[in-house]
């Protein structure tokens, strides 16, 4: 009577499980389309394309969501260079300009508006917080210039939320950013799953639903939540979607 007690826990576990991974199969082959590489196209140079992080693609399919600094800062105009947006992966890849809409210095977050014919778009989820062990995951592009523009699937939990800054034990030890983050404050997610440059801009993502729960911040936040460490950890972090929900209210920026 156990051995067949066993067998039917075994069959179920089997049944439960099996649908759970093909669930989030069919979520990374929708979402896919939707991720972009943002950088630099030059013409003139070899290589044309440099890659400096991801991007997430909302609201009627000409938004890319991405983190404020992995923008270029400087583009040489004798060399035709411009600001890009990569679509597609691989050899199948291509290039789509794009202007700045708005950026956000304080939550380093930037919105593009891409021109030519939509991309197919993600949703965002509500402003509600996610409790600490939501299932999580991101997609976008890990060392991209090393691995090349080959969309890359991370997954994990929401490990905590905490403050932006945590108040550094001397004067000594506080810099002009946290001064900053001190005066204005705000949460993030810390992660349990790896992201690594390249990664920033990533949209995190419910893995049942697909819905963006918020933004892949590999440098900004670490640099500022760990000012202190002379070696940054490996933890990982991610601007909550209701910054981003504030921002595009902010610039009329209607889904």
């Amino acid at each position: 009577m156990l051995k067949k007690a066993l067998i039917l826990l075994s069959v179920f576990s089997l049944l439960y499980i099996i649908p759970a991974k093909a669930e989030f199969v069919d979520v990374v082959a929708k979402i896919k389309p939707s991720v972009v590489g943002i950088g630099i196209h030059t013409p003139t140079s070899r290589p044309q394309n440099i890659l400096r992080g991801s991007g997430f693609v909302i609201g009627d399919g000409h938004y890319v969501i991405t983190n404020a600094h992995v923008l270029p800062t400087e583009l040489d105009e004798s060399l035709l260079q411009k600001m890009a947006v990569f679509i597609g992966s691989g050899k199948d890849a291509k290039v789509k300009q794009a202007e700045i809409i708005a950026t956000s210095d304080l939550y380093d977050l930037a919105i593009l508006k891409l021109s030519g014919s939509p991309l197919p778009a993600m949703s965002l989820a509500d402003k509600k917080i996610r409790p600490d062990g939501s299932y999580i995951a991101f997609t976008g592009f890990p060392i991209g210039g090393v691995l090349g523009l080959y969309p890359v699937t991370h997954r994990g939990i929401i490990a905590s939320t905490t403050p932006t800054v945590i108040p550094a034990q001397t004067a000594g030890q506080i810099s002009l950013k946290m001064l900053i983050r001190m005066r204005n404050p705000y949460s993030v997610y810390q992660l349990d799953a790896t992201a690594y440059p390249g990664n920033s801009g990533s949209a995190m993502y419910d893995m049942k639903t697909g819905k963006v729960l918020g933004v892949i911040n590999k440098v900004f936040v670490q640099s500022t939540k760990e000012a202190v460490i002379s070696n940054p950890s490996g933890i990982t972090y991610a601007i909550p979607v209701k910054y981003l929900h504030k921002i595009l209210k902010e610039n009329n920026i209607k889904l």
